[in-house]
């Protein structure tokens, strides 16, 4: 979102490169005049690549900090060609997703990415005991120290002791994210959202971020100055200087134009993470750094994985089953449940921000069930791939809109096509190996705290004077810190005596998110509150202005088939058709 300021101020790249758009759906006429490119426009193809490159920028912080995040759960923490691997099948797998979700999804321009929602219950599966890595002995830690020269036994070990895990996480996703789908397609979407409320939602959210602390601090800890650096970096970029445009030249119509851009705006992660990697590049060329690995500062060095470079293929096509065939656990399923409803909690109020900076009217009701049934799709692919995620609508490239007014479906298609055809490069996911830790340390520290943010942030509707708010607040987001940790603390103490069901209770009970959004909701839905005490008035208000809404909503429609969907009366009962009719 930005400020009225923000708005008048347009980027006048786009204004002047462009083509005049056409109208925007539903808008005001001051709305649309605000609007560069609406949903429905079509920029010029350079244009689309230009804008479509800046989204996927915008997105590579959260992408690959998933599958660093969960290296070392996985045990490949010194496997590069594993790292660079899985890398560079989230992007693939991403882009795919994002051309789901622009061209039979919700058809809003929502980059599609992996998930932070299903990092904590990874995490709470992959930390049970059959799951936890084994250390290393003899001449397997002489091979990870000599740039991972195995020999080709030792390697055939190490792959599948972490395509193990992956085989487990994968299946987990698969049958997990069928919820998704149901919920999607089925319609039973509008119907859950009556009892979730923002005192659920907002702890689920919140504790994504706290419970990742952990792993922000492991990252930064290698080398504190540094980690500090790209963190000072990423504020001075994104806050103090974010008003600030740089004059750029531009060649057009045969003159020299000079124009204004916010480039420290739009590319705060990237220019902060950079120019700490080139520090850290610095500092290792002029041998400042120690180069023991039992040093501190050692992780900071920047020729630690340079051979995960070298030794990746230029080009690697990820496919289905490329781990092995996936495995299937109860514990393991359900647990990532709670990681599939806490990202589809999420996406709903991601659409109804991208249509409204997108120039189109508020997603309906068929668009939205479509929209999450996609996103269940999206998961099962990520599943069947084996990137260890799962993938859902990416925040930061919604408010993007708002920032190039430039809301066309088209240019998030471009960015798809780019996440594919450089997920392809092998290379190319390596070279992102090559970042030091405590550079990763530094842009987690502000991402996980942004994530924890936005969970605090749909308590802007609730009645935070009423002490029942409070209490149900207080007490999900405790227990969702307490009751992990205590199980961490003193393992083996649940004995039921039967195997599964032990996994099943240790796997739920460390979900940080699953406690603090299952106490939420019960506890919301259980002690006496008014609706606008609760919150739930904006809530409803908003679906009641989407169900109202009066103006074409023709860009929700399915491309090429609409006129047949519309004809076929029994069609008008299936609630992710354009032909949905409900009943009042």
């Amino acid at each position: 979102m930005t400020s009225d300021k923000d708005s008048d101020e347009q980027p006048q790249l786009t204004v002047d490169m462009g083509e005049q758009p056409t109208e925007a759906l539903g808008e005001s006429a001051d709305e649309k005049a605000d609007l560069v490119y609406a949903l429905n426009d079509r920029p010029p193809w350079y244009l689309c690549i230009l804008l479509g490159f800046q989204h996927y920028i915008l997105a590579f912080g959260g992408i690959i900090a998933v599958p660093l995040i969960l290296a070392e759960p996985l045990c490949i923490q010194h496997n590069n060609a594993a790292k660079s691997q899985l890398i560079s099948t989230m992007f693939f797998v991403s882009g795919i997703c994002t051309l789901l979700q622009t061209t039979v999804g919700t058809r809003l321009p929502i980059l599609q990415g992996g998930t932070f929602s299903f990092i904590t219950p990874t995490l709470a599966i992959l930390a049970l005991p059959k799951w936890q890595c084994t250390a290393p002995k003899g001449p397997v830690i002489l091979s990870m120290q000599l740039h991972n020269n195995t020999s080709p036994l030792q390697m055939e070990n190490k792959d599948d002791m972490w395509m193990s895990r992956m085989r487990e996480i994968q299946g987990a996703i698969l049958v997990s994210s069928l919820l998704q789908v149901v919920l999607g397609f089925s319609g039973l979407v509008g119907f859950v959202l009556k009892y979730i409320g923002p005192l659920a939602i907002a702890p689920t959210i919140n504790l994504i971020g706290l419970s990742l602390f952990i792993e922000a601090g492991k990252k930064s800890g290698g080398h504190w100055g540094i980690a500090a650096l790209t963190v000072c970096l990423i504020l001075l970029f994104s806050q103090y200087l974010s008003k600030v445009d740089v004059p750029l030249i531009a060649y057009k119509d045969k003159k020299w134009k000079v124009f204004q851009y916010p480039l420290f705006k739009l590319f705060s992660a990237l220019l902060g993470m950079c120019l700490s990697w080139l520090v850290c590049f610095l500092l290792t060329v002029f041998d400042v750094l120690p180069s023991k690995s039992d040093q501190y500062g050692f992780s900071a060095r920047t020729d630690i994985s340079l051979d995960a470079v070298s030794d990746s293929p230029w080009f690697r096509v990820p496919y289905p089953g490329q781990w092995g065939l996936p495995t299937f656990s109860v514990s393991s399923i359900l647990g990532m449940m709670a990681g599939v409803l806490a990202s589809t909690m999420e996406s709903i109020g991601d659409y109804y921000a991208c249509a409204r900076l997108a120039g189109a009217p508020p997603p309906p009701t068929h668009a939205i069930n479509r929209g999450i049934a996609v996103e269940g799709i999206g998961c099962m692919l990520a599943g069947l791939w084996g990137t260890g995620n799962g993938t859902t609508s990416y925040s930061q490239n919604i408010a993007a809109l708002g920032i190039t007014k430039v809301g066309s479906r088209l240019v998030i298609q471009a960015t798809g096509l780019l996440m594919i055809i450089l997920g392809i490069f092998g290379k190319f996911g390596a070279v992102f190996i090559t970042i030091p830790d405590p550079v990763i340390g530094g842009m987690f520290l502000v991402m996980f705290g942004m994530i924890a943010a936005v969970g605090i942030s749909n308590l802007q509707y609730v009645d935070l004077n009423s002490s029942r708010n409070l209490l149900i607040l207080g007490f999900s987001t405790f227990s969702g810190l307490v009751l992990p940790t205590w199980f961490h603390s003193n393992p083996g103490i649940i004995d039921t005596g039967i195997k599964e069901l032990d996994q099943i209770i240790i796997v739920l009970f460390t979900t940080h998110m699953f406690i603090g959004g299952f106490f939420g909701f019960i506890l919301d839905n259980t002690i006496p509150g008014t609706d606008k005490e609760r919150g739930l008035k904006y809530w409803q208000e908003e679906a009641k202005e989407a169900g109202a809404h009066t103006c074409d909503v023709s860009c929700y429609d399915i491309p090429c088939c609409s006129w047949i969907l519309k004809r076929c009366r029994c069609l008008q009962y299936l609630p992710f058709l354009p032909s949905y009719r409900t009943t009042h």
